[in-house]
């Protein structure tokens, strides 16, 4: 019964930490723009589903996975076509 007890509350402990760290992570940027960063095709009437992920606290969208490769390859010029923050 001691072990259930004691296996409870470390399973309890954990969960809390975890949580309590995804919490503390700061929120990435909203996505500005309609259209995917590399290849411009609107998201829209597509039908498309976007793949969406988090780049240095901006979340990016791209038309499709395969586009993840190019914007790898130049990151910095497809980052330009974001509008500046304010």
């Amino acid at each position: 019964m001691k072990q259930r007890t004691i296996l409870a509350l470390l399973a309890i402990s954990i969960t809390t930490l975890s949580i309590s760290a995804e919490d503390k992570k700061p929120k990435a940027k909203a996505y500005p723009l309609d259209k995917c960063l590399v290849s411009d095709e609107k998201f829209e009437g597509s039908g498309m589903e976007a793949y969406e992920f988090v780049h240095e606290g901006q979340t990016i969208k791209l038309c499709c996975k395969s586009c993840l490769k190019d914007f790898k390859k130049d990151t910095a010029t497809y980052l330009k076509k974001l509008p500046k923050s304010k």
